[in-house]
């Protein structure tokens, strides 16, 4: 069986390489990883050196299982392919939290699509939120019978840096985007408090498309915060969160978290909402989660005055150290392995999957 993989956002460089750096396009890389030789979709067939594109009606549907990262289009999807085949093979990949379709429409095709076929969630809170939804929309006789699994993302762990302290602490917007979920605003408010009581340098790294937003103008205002786009490489991404201090995570729901799991790995302090989804990727009795803004801006300013003794308050909580923890919760091995084993549950041995 081979594997083919659908994303919308798909944007391709000359040099044949998967472009952007989104959460979107890294995923994308990475199915490439774990399925080497996978065709993605796009409008017109081209062979590359690591992977061929192809528009969806050219896909062999009866030896292909297409990953469609599209969930919601999944059922047209489907359609296309069922004219040059029986029996389309298809899994979702919800990659995103099902927060974000607010309509009653679009989450009753999420729910419907999830019940149709087989899915795969980014971590246990989607899958829990999939399954809220699936009661909810779903006709029962299509909800119990839904196919669905889960494993948190992980993080690519040989890619950690070894930490360079810098002479003024730095604390990072943790998001790439300046949406209302990310409370970007609230983030201002409160590193704004904390600049006044010490010296701290605030970095903030966006998608080309949000760099000029209100709040991102706002920010570069500032002669404490630096605005730029987001680093092309991940080792220029690695080497920054290696020299990070702390984070303030201001956002009101996450599907997973990834970009503070790989910030806490490096080494960063990491100042969160006390919500159910930073309890999610956190062990039990973390000592950084504010409930009011008040309490966020105590818990920076003593992150990037005393950064040792808060380390050394993570690794108390815990058996060995915090990082070793992280390591162990969040290896994206996890993630392969699920993504593999369920696909060829689902449809049978897939060609040239690794794990």
């Amino acid at each position: 069986m081979k594997i083919a993989i659908q994303y919308a956002g798909l944007t391709i460089d000359d040099a044949g390489h998967v472009a952007g750096h989104d959460a979107g396009d890294t995923l994308v890389r990475r199915l490439i990883r774990i399925f080497p030789g996978a065709i993605l979709i796009g409008t017109k067939r081209h062979k590359y050196k690591e992977f061929e594109l192809m528009p969806l009606e050219m896909v062999d549907g009866e030896n292909t299982v297409v990953i469609n990262m599209n969930v919601i289009d999944s059922v047209p999807t489907w359609r296309v392919l069922k004219e040059t085949c029986e029996s389309p093979k298809l899994v979702n990949f919800v990659w995103w939290s099902p927060q974000r379709y607010a309509s009653k429409i679009e989450a009753a095709e999420l729910s419907l699509s999830c019940a149709l076929f087989p899915t795969i969630a980014n971590s246990d809170r989607t899958a829990s939120a999939l399954r809220v939804e699936l009661q909810r929309w779903t006709a029962q006789h299509l909800g119990e019978k839904a196919k669905m699994s889960s494993a948190n993302l992980g993080i690519q762990l040989e890619h950690a840096q070894e930490r360079q302290d810098t002479e003024v602490p730095v604390v990072l917007y943790p998001a790439i985007y300046m949406s209302s979920r990310k409370n970007p605003k609230l983030f201002f408010e409160i590193m704004s408090r904390v600049v006044k009581q010490t010296p701290v340098k605030v970095e903030v790294r966006l998608v080309e498309s949000h760099l000029t937003s209100n709040q991102a103008m706002e920010f570069g205002r500032q002669r404490w915060a630096t605005v730029s786009p987001l680093l092309p490489f991940r080792h220029d991404y690695w080497a920054a969160l290696a020299r990070t201090t702390a984070f303030l995570a201001t956002s009101d729901e996450e599907s997973y978290g990834l970009q503070y799991v790989e910030a806490m790995v490096a080494g960063a302090i990491g100042v969160m909402p006390d919500k159910d989804w930073a309890h999610a990727i956190l062990p039990e009795g973390y000592p950084f989660l504010y409930t009011t803004p008040a309490e966020a801006e105590k818990m920076v300013l003593r992150a990037v005055t005393d950064p040792d003794a808060c380390r050394a308050e993570l690794d108390a909580i815990v058996d060995g150290t915090f990082t070793e923890w992280l390591r162990e919760h969040h290896d994206q091995d996890q993630f392969e392995s699920t993504m593999v084993t369920c696909i060829e549950e689902w449809f049978g041995p897939v060609e040239g999957a690794t794990q």
